[in-house]
């Protein structure tokens, strides 16, 4: 039975990530020929949003074969939006590939990712990519992932160079030279005994013997250490913090594509062994996804072995192949498939091999945990007739998307979408209308700032009467110095009522934080505390929430709040030509530069920035810089209002 290995694909925006996804694709069979991103005809970007934008938004996942290993492979978006795909990508790989541009080195997402990556043990090969251009420098690329990254690059291709043109890529390894035929697919050249490889070849030898007896005792001895000696001493570096695997070529031009892939089944580790756990799992939900005419679909890792026969009543599996499904009749531990079922999924569930569920430690929860909404946009019916159409549609984007949230205002009957950014905001409202048919009128993206509590309130009562049932409670709250919220509960309640209605005290006492006193952002650091609370029997649930609500309405006042809003932190690079006018428009929008740096040619700086100050900043700086500038921004911290 063949090997499999799931690996993921990560860079930084326009370092070729999906470029290289194509060329693998390509070079191992599975596509005629690969598709460009900039004319829309990527594989792996099937969306008519990625085609328009030319960036990566889901996760797209392909298979492909090579040297009897069979590969998930998983290309993962580099927009700052979109990075809770990435998470759930690495939560079902054990290997990667980082993209390294040439051309920019290591950027913002490329330290995001490996971070990432790091604190996951998921083992990384680096592509150095952009070669073709002689402009570009391997050696100033290499020095780059050394000090930014803090890990040795151990080199295992270089480019080759003729009249200034990339025309092949040296193996150390195998002590060859890949060209291009004239089909445009590689084709392999044994060099035998050659300085410029001898030298390469020798620096991955030291390097392997600080990890492997056998090539070390070799080395000490002056003896020839035969690639299969290096191969075993190799994997044992891969596995270290210490030390990076790269490889260099072009992804456009398809150069060093043969090795690196090969590298993928050498050094990247295999699927763990699944039997060995206790629970009889059938594997775990890994992504939702919903297709127009489809509908919804989850991406589920195998933790068996399972012909058609034994699947549980009313589930299907399928290869997914960028949006194409192919049916299978067996699933294997450790593969990915698309899966259809007869119940709604959740991020992160393990589904028993009766077809029964639970939920993991590494669900929606988790990954919504690490990315704070920054706007909020109002989103309202065209027609109420379309008011449970919408809810429901709403509803399935935010468990595809664990970064984004709806709050419902319930008097005003509409929903504020809270987005990590302006682009997720753009592709959620394109996808509703596009996949669930909804017409909804939505607002201008507004900053959603941080309400807090300016002083302890003194207790009030509020009832709630409908019919013959009544609620009363007695509350009062107090800050804190964190972000968090804390419920404290009387003794004498907590030890008279019940579990449901102490869980519906919480959950709307919490639910009220979420769109403030103001409706500026979410009331946070505040300690709640229920003195006393009375209920009729066989209250609903409703009732509990209405009574709660309108109890923390009655409690804190808009004068008893203050406003922080959200810092950015803005990276920067664009020509020379641009500085003056890019760093003018930053301080004109009341950004603080803090860092400056640059080759001559590229100059690069850091700023600090609000928010509110940067709305279609995009186009502004495109407009001053003429395309050239590339940015990103990550948030800082939240700042004490003074307006």
């Amino acid at each position: 039975m063949q090997t499999i290995r799931n690996i993921a694909i990560l860079a930084h925006v326009d370092a070729g990530k999906t470029t290289l996804s194509e060329r693998i694709l390509f070079t191992t069979g599975e596509v005629r020929r690969p598709g460009k991103v900039e004319e829309g005809l990527a594989t792996m970007d099937y969306m008519p949003e990625e085609k328009e934008r030319g960036i990566t938004i889901e996760s797209g996942v392909a298979h492909f074969e090579w040297k009897n290993v069979w590969f998930n492979f998983i290309d993962t978006p580099g927009h700052i939006d979109f990075g809770a795909e990435v998470d759930m990508a690495l939560s079902a790989v054990e290997g990667a590939v980082l993209v390294v541009s040439a051309a920019s080195g290591v950027e913002t997402q490329t330290v995001t990712a490996f971070k990432k990556l790091q604190e996951r043990g998921i083992r990384t090969l680096i592509f150095i990519n952009k070669l073709d251009n002689t402009d570009y420098s391997l050696d100033e690329t290499l020095i780059n992932i050394e000090e930014i990254l803090g890990v040795r690059p151990v080199l295992m291709t270089v480019p080759e160079y003729k009249k200034g043109k990339l025309e092949s890529v040296l193996d150390v390894l195998s002590k060859s030279r890949l060209t291009h035929d004239e089909n445009d697919e590689e084709t392999v050249e044994p060099l035998g005994d050659s300085s410029g490889i001898d030298k390469l070849y020798k620096e991955a030898v030291d390097f392997a013997a600080h990890f492997d007896d056998d090539v070390l005792s070799l080395a000490m001895d002056n003896k020839p250490v035969p690639p299969r000696i290096l191969l075993q001493g190799l994997k044992k570096l891969a596995e270290s913090d210490e030390y990076a695997l790269c490889y260099a070529g072009s992804a456009m031009e398809g150069f060093g594509v043969r090795s690196l892939i090969t590298a993928l089944s050498f050094f990247l580790p295999p699927t763990p062994d699944f039997s060995a756990r206790k629970i009889p799992a059938l594997g775990q939900i890994i992504r939702l996804r919903h297709f127009r005419g489809v509908g919804e679909i989850s991406l589920f890792r195998s933790h068996v072995n399972l012909d058609r026969k034994k699947w549980p009543a009313g589930f299907e599996f399928s290869r997914l192949k960028a949006n194409l499904l192919v049916p299978v009749t067996e699933i294997r531990s450790g593969d990915i498939y698309a899966m259809a079922a007869p119940l709604n999924m959740e991020l992160g569930q393990v589904i028993l091999t009766d077809g029964s569920v639970f939920q993991a430690e590494n669900g929606a929860e988790d990954i919504s945990s690490q990315y704070k909404p920054l706007l909020q946009t109002r989103v309202e019916c065209i027609s109420s007739e379309d008011f449970n159409h919408v809810k429901q549609s709403l509803s399935v984007l935010s468990r595809m998307d664990p970064s984004f949230k709806v709050v419902y205002n319930e008097e005003g009957g509409y929903w504020h979408l809270l987005t990590v950014g302006e682009v997720q905001l753009e592709v959620l409202l394109a996808r509703l209308k596009r996949e669930f048919d909804c017409s909804v009128r939505a607002g201008s993206p507004e900053v959603q700032w941080q309400e807090r509590l300016g002083k302890k309130l003194n207790a009030v009562e509020n009832s709630f009467q409908a019919g013959p049932h009544k609620i009363s409670i007695c509350l009062s709250a107090e800050p804190l110095e964190s972000e968090a919220h804390d419920i404290r509960l009387s003794a004498e309640f907590l030890e008279n009522a019940p579990r449901e209605i102490l869980a519906g005290v919480r959950s709307a006492l919490l639910e009220s934080t979420e769109v403030g006193v103001l409706g500026k952002g979410p009331l946070v650091g505040v300690r709640f505390e229920v003195i006393s609370f009375e209920w009729t029997a066989d209250v609903i649930p409703q009732m509990i929430k209405k009574a709660c609500a309108d109890a923390v309405t009655k409690l804190i006042k808009p004068a008893d709040v203050y406003l922080l809003e959200p810092y950015m932190e803005l990276s920067l690079e664009c020509p020379v030509t641009f500085a003056g006018l890019v760093t003018d428009d930053i301080q004109a929008r009341g950004g603080k530069v803090k860092e400056i740096g640059g080759d001559g040619r590229t100059h690069f700086l850091k700023a600090e920035i609000p928010l509110r100050k940067i709305f279609g900043y995009a186009t502004g700086v495109r407009s001053i810089s003429k395309g050239t500038a590339v940015y990103s921004l990550k948030l800082l911290d939240y700042r004490k209002f003074v307006g």
